[in-house]
């Protein structure tokens, strides 16, 4: 795994941009011209920047430039491949997502315009979701012949369910803003062109938490939630108190004990 360093991003690829605000990165899909669709080099890309994050990041903020997202693969590059070269081609798109749902920090998806394919499974990968109206989302993988690959048949219908992803992969349809909300699929609407502020204010405010309780939501909370009730509870029971038994923990009940803690925010 890539060391991290103190102040600079790992070379990326033209595809894709980093940037920082304090303790706050932004990663940008950097590809307008072509939807922001994921070829290999920008799935790679997206991999090397989760795994060698700067020391002293906190939160991280995925969006896309120009018009949408993501539209997903870049179809130029879905050429003939055999069985286990198919395989290792989803494999690759698996372990860059698991850099991001399972990686060193929370991470918040902005989206707009199209968030389609594998933009959609990229976007799935996040902890937060926040869409602006303009967003629309499908899975057109059914009518082009072929099958997700990059981790929506598990991440999707924890957010959807199985019988919606179905509809979605069968029928083709797509789903506004709106109606992606009530499903489930973000859970902050906000008007064009105010997700990447809305984005950034969230991540702020997660960058201030308590790093071991963001590692317990991104870590403990998703395998104790498909656990049998009884693994659960002592799941929980042992994340629960490694937490509270921090010095990081100790300090921030102190402050708020004595009336210095920070005042919780309404959403």
């Amino acid at each position: 795994m890539a060391k991290a360093s103190k102040r600079a991003f790992p070379k990326l690829p033209a595809s894709l941009a980093a940037t920082r605000r304090g303790d706050v990165a932004i990663l940008a899909l950097a590809r307008p011209q072509k939807r922001n669709a994921l070829d290999d080099a920008t799935v790679l890309g997206i991999e090397r920047f989760f795994t060698a994050l700067p020391i002293g990041i906190k939160a991280v903020v995925m969006h896309g430039r120009g018009a949408h997202f993501s539209a997903g693969l870049d179809l130029s590059e879905l050429t003939e491949r055999d069985v286990a070269e198919g395989v290792e081609h989803s494999r690759l798109w698996h372990r860059a997502f698991a850099q991001i749902e399972f990686g060193k920090v929370p991470v918040v998806a902005v989206l707009h315009g199209a968030v389609v394919g594998g933009g959609l499974e990229l976007a799935a990968a996040a902890h937060i979701r926040v869409a602006e109206r303009s967003t629309y989302y499908a899975l057109p993988e059914g009518s082009r012949g072929i099958y997700v690959g990059g981790g929506a048949s598990v991440r999707l219908p924890k957010l959807i369910g199985v019988a919606r992803m179905q509809a979605m992969m069968l029928t083709g349809l797509t789903y506004g803003a709106k109606e992606g909300q009530a499903m489930g699929l973000s859970q902050f609407l906000v008007g064009n062109g105010k997700g990447l502020a809305k984005g950034i204010e969230l991540a702020k405010r997660i960058a201030e938490n308590a790093p071991l309780t963001n590692f317990a939501v991104m870590h403990a909370l998703p395998r104790i939630a498909e656990s049998d009730p009884e693994s659960g509870y002592l799941a929980e029971s042992l994340m629960a108190a490694i937490a509270q038994g921090s010095p990081d923990a100790k300090a921030r009940l102190k402050d708020f004990l004595e009336k210095r803690g920070k005042k919780v925010l309404r959403g």
